[in-house]
């Protein structure tokens, strides 16, 4: 058996391998890596081995190969973690403008609305990112949080099984299941 650390640093450099493996591709929900994170992701052994992978497909939601948009892109998520949610939306508005197939950007637009109670604004900035990703578990989460938040439980069941079934290791996503699956009585979503 595997000690711990060598566990780890074999994931991590596994991550990096498949990161590194096909040079040259476009980095974003189109780049070419992603439809095996995803396989390993579901069958991941461990929460470990699942955080790697889970890094790793993050990474790559967050590349773009334009420039200026980057820039705006790591603009907004230093406005976010600067809790400055005005800026943030502002970097994140003009991201989607400059690109509006980068699903990242309105994932991160609906965030962004979210914290700021804007909830019909957050929901079509989710539609727009599983619309260009849709096995974007952050989104799916993001919905599940909306509609507890908006009261709608049964739709909020409905999009936090949608994400742990991407991600079963996503967190919180199945101890909220577990919840609303209990407070619901068991009903079928």
């Amino acid at each position: 058996m595997m000690r711990k650390p060598v566990v780890t640093a074999f994931l991590v450099a596994l991550a990096v391998a498949i990161l590194a493996a096909t040079g040259g591709v476009r980095a974003d929900q189109m780049d070419s890596r992603l439809p095996e994170l995803f396989d390993r992701l579901k069958s991941a052994d461990s929460l470990r081995e699942a955080r790697v992978l889970e890094a790793a497909i993050w990474t790559i939601w967050t590349e773009t190969d334009d420039d200026d948009v980057g820039l705006l892109f790591r603009r907004g998520m230093e406005a976010m973690a600067n809790d400055t949610p005005d800026d943030a939306l502002k970097y994140f508005t003009e991201v989607t403008r400059r690109a509006p197939d980068f699903a990242e950007g309105w994932n991160k637009r609906a965030t962004i609305r979210f914290v700021m109670g804007d909830f019909p604004g957050s929901v079509e900035d989710v539609e727009r990112t599983l619309a260009l990703e849709p096995r974007h578990f952050g989104a799916l989460s993001g919905l599940g949080l909306i509609n507890l938040a908006l009261g709608r439980e049964t739709a909020a069941l409905k999009a936090f099984e949608a994400a742990m079934a991407v991600n079963p290791f996503f967190p919180g996503v199945r101890e909220r299941v577990k919840e609303l699956r209990e407070k619901l009585g068991g009903k079928p979503t």
